[in-house]
């Protein structure tokens, strides 16, 4: 077992402890402290760092390529092509990534980060194709969620198949951008769908996608995809909510400016509920995640109130002076917390 030294030390802390308490011998502390190995520096931190950058100097090369006159001719006859070869070269070297990468995972499973890399690669790939068929079938109505659904519906097909919860994750954030552009061309890109502004739809798009994440339980392919669902949910759920506390269900900001605080009380208590909620839930059945959307919440809810309630109304001075003894609070509490059980 690899591991940081602040983490080997709390380990090995912990198990003379219970070595102490005679629940383990001096034999299986020795066996156990054998396997612990300490790690002085962090690779796989490096190793996701470093694969995100080199997909951005990948961009960057591209960018590079389109100041050469040379290849920008090449590169200029290429795009000259009719968009339907351009899609079907696009597809072509999508679906060769793809490939790619489901081989290299299934012969370096442990490679995790470069594998991830390479379906990234495919998930532009992918963006690529679907917008140069939108560009063929475009007939000026301006429908364009339709694009959005077709990518929402791929990325979830083949985050299932593969499977790859980034791909996965793709799917979802795709699907909600189709449901802001759809309700959107709906109404006309008015403010308001079936007497919802976009926050309100966000809330319940983000109650349906935890909803999805409790539905994986019973399905054996599906358990892959808990955790990202539910992150997913509980953000859109939560980051709606937030907003809904300062707006609440308005569209139009002259109709907000005349709201009063009691107007919008409603939304910031349900914020809190649903904070406390999240909390409680996570201590219940021992979820960190949603224990930890819920402390966050809760504290961004509170702050929010904070300068809702006081910027105005309290001298900057005492308002900073306060701001700054919550978060002195704040930190010698959390430094506190992470002290416990760590040897003196």
């Amino acid at each position: 077992m690899q591991l940081p030294p602040k983490k080997a030390r709390f380990l090995r802390s912990a198990l003379d402890a219970w070595n102490a308490e005679g629940r383990i011998s001096d034999k299986q502390k020795q066996e156990l402290e054998a396997d612990i190995q300490m790690v002085f520096f962090d690779w796989q931190r490096l190793a996701r760092y470093a694969f995100w950058f080199a997909i951005v100097s990948i961009v960057i090369s591209v960018g590079a390529v389109l100041n050469d006159r040379w290849l920008m001719e090449i590169i200029r006859k290429l795009f000259s092509a009719p968009d339907t070869v351009k899609l079907i070269l696009s597809t072509i070297f999508t679906a060769f990534i793809y490939n790619r990468a489901l081989k290299r995972r299934r012969r370096f499973p442990q490679k995790h980060f470069s594998n991830e890399a390479l379906f990234f690669l495919g998930v532009l790939g992918t963006a690529l194709s679907i917008a140069l068929l939108g560009k063929i079938i475009d007939d000026g109505s301006g429908h364009f969620s339709i694009l959005l659904l077709l990518a929402s519906l791929i990325y979830g097909a083949l985050g299932l198949w593969f499977p790859s919860t980034l791909v996965w994750v793709f799917g979802l954030i795709s699907l909600g951008s189709w449901l802001g552009a759809e309700t959107g061309y709906l109404s006309g890109w008015g403010a308001y769908y079936l007497g919802m502004n976009y926050p309100l739809r966000f809330v319940l798009f983000g109650l349906a996608l935890l909803a999805l994440s409790g539905l994986f339980n019973r399905w054996s392919r599906g358990q892959t995809f808990i955790y990202s669902t539910r992150a997913m949910g509980l953000l859109y759920f939560f980051i709606s909510l937030w907003i809904m506390s300062i707006f609440g269900n308005y569209g139009d900001i002259g109709h907000w400016k005349n709201t009063g605080h009691s107007e919008l009380a409603l939304w910031s208590v349900l914020f809190g509920m649903a904070a406390l909620a999240a909390i409680y839930h996570g201590m219940r059945f021992q979820d960190p995640m949603t224990r930890g959307f819920g402390i966050v919440f809760l504290g961004i809810n509170l702050y929010t109130r904070f300068f809702e309630y006081f910027w105005d109304s309290m001298h900057k001075a005492l308002f900073f002076a306060l701001l700054a003894a919550s978060f002195w609070y704040l930190g010698t509490h959390a430094e506190r917390l992470w002290n416990l059980g760590r040897p003196q």
